[in-house]
């Protein structure tokens, strides 16, 4: 009787005649990944250049031909088209299929290591959403293949062509710019190319790990080392995407910050394995042989390996790191400095979850007692005292400083624990056109912009910072990228007239004063062509103020509230948020500014109020009773607790109530999940993704979109809202016609089903020891007296946040849960509403519900 890969094989078989062709029969077991799946990918030079991805699954291998290869890029939807399954012998496959076979031409092992799956394979596949976890030497981190159902293509002959879509997740290993199938060209096996399989030359070297393998692959094809020293050799760390500083006018306040200089060069990621190194620009481009002058003290620092982030840079004759000085010394051999300032990966171990202060302490462990002349520096900081710090930058003549926090993990993202504040003003800008000279043969200005929603705008002239032989190599580049028509949107008609149009593929460092009204650099100089940044991601560098000042907040206006509220507003200018310098009279008028939007969700549940009375930056309570002493517009009713005693609770029903809990130092608003009409039937229930520490925002996102689909799947529409801290709640409102038990019982089981579906991303369990490196789903707060942060409410937490609904449609575009500051809020608020259904959604859990999820 057939074996189930028997059957599963019979396409694969009837193609294929196997005494002319050297593939893999098909009988035997073939080599299998053991208790963990196999995956191979096999560059395949066919009729059509393609990538064969291959998984282990039943006994084969399920396929699918991805025509432009795999991309590390979250944004790149690879169309793959599903072909038969083939025999697990194939993974090791590597040669050439005779011309006139089916598949014929050379094959190469591009790919191998194991995969798991996220959820249930079989049903993944059925459901044409097959999520699963890469460990391979290319393919790394989470991916998915998505069934374009009512998109497959129809054949002359036999079954319809199925196309799915492989496309990488947002995580650690996500990249923004595709660089997989261009940086890696050769097998991971023999570390042959696919013409030096198709002559059937040998093996660079037989290895029998997959370390090995890479070793004499793409990661040292370039530089051969002794056979001794490849095998002690340790594994080259892959490229990763650097984190990247967000642009802030203000210098962050506080001990739990540290200041380095902003150094003014190149950003380098080097990758060091013994004396084999790496380096990459910010954008993962291969420099190693520009930056070749560094690499000597690079191989003496380990004989391990390691990936260091930095910055390259050269001196000018002041002794400060100048942009324009290293472009020189990089053309004509001058020296170089590499500071190092980060440690992300050692000797195969990943450090991005460790604190920054400890990864910095490990890094200056690696490198050792440094000598001034070396050509390797350690990048110091200063712990606090920021404003001193940039001071004393920005007198000396240097670019800025970068604010780091000191307990945050290495995120491959801009992110907020890592800011910018520069003491002049620069940045890149395209260049799309030039103007004619008069009195001599290259340029007199060039013409820049910046990209906006995909129009390139109009920035300014630039005519001045060029030396002779600048403006002479420069010209020949515009020369050679000239075109007639004009790439700006805005150019006045004056400077158009005579203007010459280039493609914008050119990069250029500006420095300038300021910017007019309507967005033209004054007094602009040209520093440097950028090599490193892509034409087409230059956007103008506008300074993030959403931790700023809250420029709406208006203290008359909420003076004007309180008193029309009939609020005796004490202390009206006490600071209750110090960094932003928000009074509490500014915080009355924030209330007053989304009332109309928060009131429906809060007014007349029970509440629990965490007051600050002498501001968020000191001590804080939790209070749940009212013991006396609020304004009226506070109210109250008396609640039976658990031991049958009854306990007077606050509620209020319009904007006095808010201004009076303001009036009493409160800065956050905890609301139940039920009505003061019915507080033993709950209106809603709510899930919150609770990160480990360590776990990056986009993880958070990807597990509200995975408890929305589960909740869509019981028929409940959910809405979802970044908490102002550091997860997000996906809320579901409900009729109230099911008590508390029922309810909480309901959402346990829920949870901990999606636990066990993905149990290497959630947990339903609230013990610590539990939630390392997973997210839990906190469904406690769905039970008769537990409470949620209330929507609009403002969080006691640095930034002054707040707790805002969003749209699903929108939620890709939030980077982190506490991104929006009262000014974000208040302009939201008048905008549509993302959760406009909310109050109209008729949904309900019902005991058959209850009864089904525990089953």
């Amino acid at each position: 009787m057939a074996s189930k890969a028997d059957t599963l094989l019979r396409d694969y078989k009837a193609k294929r005649d196997f005494t002319k062709t050297q593939e893999p029969s098909g009988a035997g077991k073939g080599k299998s990944g053991g208790k963990a799946y196999r995956f191979v990918v096999q560059k395949h030079d066919a009729t059509r250049l393609h990538y064969d991805f291959r998984i282990e699954l039943d006994g084969v291998l399920k396929s699918w031909a991805v025509t432009k290869g795999p991309s590390d890029n979250p944004e790149d939807k690879r169309l793959a088209v599903r072909v038969e399954d083939h025999p697990l012998a194939y993974g090791s496959f590597e040669g050439t299929i005779p011309e006139g076979q089916y598949g014929g031409g050379a094959v190469m092992l591009w790919d191998e290591g194991t995969w798991e799956p996220l959820g249930d394979p079989h049903d993944g596949l059925d459901d044409g959403d097959l999520k699963m976890r890469l460990h391979g030497q290319r393919m790394k981190g989470e991916w998915v293949l998505v069934h374009m159902k009512g998109r497959d293509s129809k054949r002359k002959s036999g079954p319809r062509r199925e196309n799915w879509l492989l496309i990488k997740h947002h995580d650690d290993y996500a990249r923004d710019h595709e660089a997989l199938t261009e940086r890696f060209t050769r097998s991971v096996s023999s570390g042959r190319d696919l013409d030096g399989i198709a002559r059937g030359l040998k093996p660079k070297k037989q290895t029998a790990t997959p370390a090995e393998a890479v070793w004499n692959s793409d990661q040292a094809q370039d530089k051969p080392t002794t056979g001794k020293r490849q095998a002690k050799a340790a594994r080259l760390p892959d490229f990763r995407p650097p984190q990247l500083a967000t642009l802030v006018s203000d210098v962050p306040e506080g001990p739990d910050w540290l200041f380095e200089m902003k150094y003014d060069g190149y950003r380098c990621l080097a990758a060091i394995s013994g004396e084999a190194v790496r380096l990459y620009t910010r954008t993962g481009q291969d420099w190693t042989d520009k930056f070749k002058v560094i690499v000597p003290p690079l191989t003496r620092i380990t004989k391990g390996s390691a990936l260091i982030d930095g910055e390259l840079c050269a001196f000018d004759e002041n002794g400060r790191t100048d942009f324009s000085t290293l472009k020189d010394h990089l053309s004509n051999g001058g020296s170089l400095t590499y500071f190092a300032f980060d440690l992300i990966e050692q000797d195969g171990e990943n450090l991005a979850k460790l604190p920054l202060t400890e990864r910095k302490a490990r890094l200056e462990k690696l490198l050792g007692k440094i000598e001034a002349s070396s050509l390797v520096q350690f990048s110091p900081h200063v712990a606090g005292n920021g404003q001193r710090v940039f001071d004393t930058v920005c007198r000396e003549g240097h670019e800025g400083i970068i604010a780091k926090q000191a307990t945050a993990p290495y995120r491959s993202e801009r992110t907020r624990s890592w800011l910018k504040v520069k003491c002049g003003k620069r940045q890149e800008f395209v260049i799309a056109g030039w103007s004619p000279s008069t009195r001599k043969k290259t340029f007199a200005s060039l013409l820049v912009g910046t990209w906006e929603d995909d129009k390139l705008i109009y920035r300014g002239r630039v005519g001045t910072g060029f030396s002779m032989d600048d403006a002479q190599a420069l010209q020949r580049q515009l020369d050679s990228r000239a075109r007639k028509t004009d790439p700006f949107v805005n150019v006045p008609r004056p400077i158009a007239k005579s203007a010459h149009w280039v493609t914008p593929e050119l990069v250029a460092e500006i420095g300038y004063t300021e910017f007019t009204p309507d967005g033209i650099m004054r007094h602009p100089s040209f520093l440097a062509l950028r090599e490193d940044k892509p034409a087409g991601d230059v956007a103008l560098d506008k300074p993030d103020r959403s931790k700023s000042p809250a420029p709406s907040l208006d203290r008359a206006a909420g003076l004007a509230a309180a008193e029309a509220a009939g609020i005796k507003l004490t202390s009206p200018d006490r600071v209750v948020y110090p960094g932003q310098g928000v009074t509490k009279a500014d915080l009355v008028a924030y209330y007053a500014a989304v009332a109309e939007r928060m009131l429906p969700y809060i007014e007349n549940r029970p509440l629990s109020l965490l007051r600050c009375p002498q501001g968020r930056s000191k001590y804080c309570f939790f209070q749940k009773h009212d013991t006396g002493g609020f304004p009226d517009a506070m109210k109250s009713l008396m609640i039976a607790e658990k031991d049958g005693q009854k306990e007077s609770y606050f509620y209020i029903t319009d904007l006095a109530g808010l201004i009076a809990g303001t009036q009493m130092n409160v800065l956050e608003w905890h609301l139940w999940g039920s009505r003061t009409k019915d507080v033993e039937k709950p209106e809603r229930i709510i899930f919150d993704i609770d990160p480990d520490e360590g776990l990056g925002f986009e993880q958070v996102r990807a597990a509200a979109i995975d408890i929305r689909a589960e909740l869509d799947a019981w028929g409940l529409e959910s809405y979802p809202l970044v908490s102002g801290g550091k997860g997000i709640h996906v809320i579901a409102p409900l009729r109230p016609t099911t008590e508390w038990p029922e309810v909480k019982s309901f959402c346990k089981t829920f949870a901990q089903r999606l636990a066990d579906k993905f149990p290497d991303r959630f947990t339903a369990n609230s013990r610590k020891a539990s939630r390392k490196g997973k997210l839990f789903i906190d469904y406690l707060r769905n039970e008769r007296g537990a409470t949620a942060i209330a929507p609009w409410s403002t969080r006691s937490r640095e930034g002054a946040p707040v707790a805002v609904p969003v749209g699903w449609d929108e939620l890709e575009t939030i980077k982190a849960a506490n991104q929006f500051g009262l000014a974000d809020a208040i302009a939201r608020a008048k905008r549509p509403d993302p959760w406009k259904g909310y109050f109209t959604t008729s949904q309900s859990i019902t005991k058959a519900m209850v009864s089904s999820v525990a089953g």
